[in-house]
């Protein structure tokens, strides 16, 4: 497979590289310490058209591809892995979702507005007592009449509180049994649709974390995407596409690191040398940038294969997997690297390695991906 970028691919990176660089940069550490969501930020990435970067142009989007898609949430999360997070679940999950799964209704009424940000998205699978076992899903529509009416709580959302319309998967059969869940549109103002707890974070601090909850939600059948029963089938397709989000995010992270190492390593000087001579410091550079590379090509991997339109389950996996545990241990490197210092805010790696590991957990724990992964090497 031939993996090297192209013009259009190398433009959207500097196009998000100077945006990150210019808007998120001098405030993040702010965002981070107040854990403040930035709104502005996201309609400033709208107007640029980095929330709707795979929705085609017919829909009011970019119409790039997945190559163009990992350059944004990487260059963004090698700055603020917080706002890389929150522009990921946007394009990948919930405008992702209404894409990949809405009638064409659907996809004209909210699609534009999703993808110039003049709506935030937000997409609700977990619950407070089912995270991967999201066949047990206590969140509940039933029908009445030419409506449904949603009553529990979704949780660990994105967007949760500040989202204006949500693609929320509900329970609509029995517990553990199979095509038991729905897909629905709910936009905010939705009367029995609240935002409920935020969440107080140890990293990705600036990006929304909240409860959703439905109290006699009722809404009409026309907000249902798809036939009743297919919303974990759904849930699961989007989220092959979300793992390429979360390991791009991953791959940032890892990058903004191993740049912020590699910088300091060559400044610092200790028994009158820079520390990047010695080689407790250069083999870990060495480390970094080959593990790095590993992740990038696996996601170039799974690229290619999700714009041919071929399956992308075990690929995906994969790349969230590695570039995920990656992001965690060059962060951790990093840290070590810059010794005491490392440990402050003054410093950039400390904030790399709290975001670092949301990364491992965030649409799929990195053992549901060796799950994932063993289930396709093993048919």
């Amino acid at each position: 497979m031939d993996f090297s970028k192209d013009e259009i691919t190398v433009q959207v990176a500097e196009t998000a590289r100077e945006f990150a660089n210019q808007f998120i940069r001098p405030d993040m550490m702010i965002w981070d310490e107040k854990q403040e969501f930035p709104v502005d930020v996201l309609k400033g990435l709208g107007r640029l058209g980095l929330m709707g970067v795979l929705v085609p142009e017919e829909y009011g989007g970019s119409g790039l591809s997945y190559f163009e898609y990992v350059a944004v949430i990487s260059e963004i999360a090698k700055v603020c892995g917080s706002i890389g997070l929150s522009v990921a679940a946007h394009n990948s999950l919930c405008t992702g979702h209404i894409l990949a799964f809405g009638n064409e209704e659907q996809k004209r009424k909210y699609l534009p507005k999703l993808a110039t940000a003049e709506f935030i998205g937000a997409w609700g699978l977990t619950e407070p007592n089912t995270g991967s076992d999201a066949g047990n899903m206590q969140c509940i529509a039933e029908k009445d009449g030419n409506e449904w009416v949603i009553n529990g709580t979704k949780s660990w959302i994105t967007h949760g509180k500040s989202g204006d319309v949500a693609v929320v998967i509900c329970r609509t059969g029995e517990p553990h049994t199979r095509d038991n869940s729905t897909s629905f549109i709910v936009p905010r103002g939705t009367p029995g649709f609240s935002g409920g707890k935020k969440e107080n974070k140890l990293g990705m601090r600036a990006s929304e974390t909240a409860e959703m909850i439905f109290d006699n939600c009722r809404i009409p059948d026309s907000a249902r995407m798809g036939e009743v029963g297919d919303g974990f089938k759904q849930a699961m397709k989007v989220l092959d596409g979300g793992r390429i989000s979360i390991a791009a995010l991953g791959l940032g992270i890892a990058k903004g690191a191993y740049e912020a190492s590699v910088q300091y390593a060559k400044e610092r000087h200790q028994f009158g040398k820079p520390i990047a001579e010695f080689q407790g410091i250069a083999f870990k550079l060495a480390d970094m940038a080959t593990e790095i590379k590993a992740a990038e090509l696996l996601i170039d991997q799974a690229c290619a294969l999700k714009i041919k339109g071929e399956n992308v389950t075990k690929e995906s996996a994969m790349a969230k997997y590695y570039s995920s545990e990656i992001a965690v241990k060059v962060a951790t490197d990093a840290v070590q690297i810059f010794g005491g210092y490392g440990y402050t805010k003054d410093f950039p790696v400390e904030k790399f390695y709290r975001d670092s590991k949301l990364c491992t957990i965030g649409e799929g724990t990195s053992e549901i991906q060796k799950i994932v992964i063993a289930r396709e090497v093993l048919k």
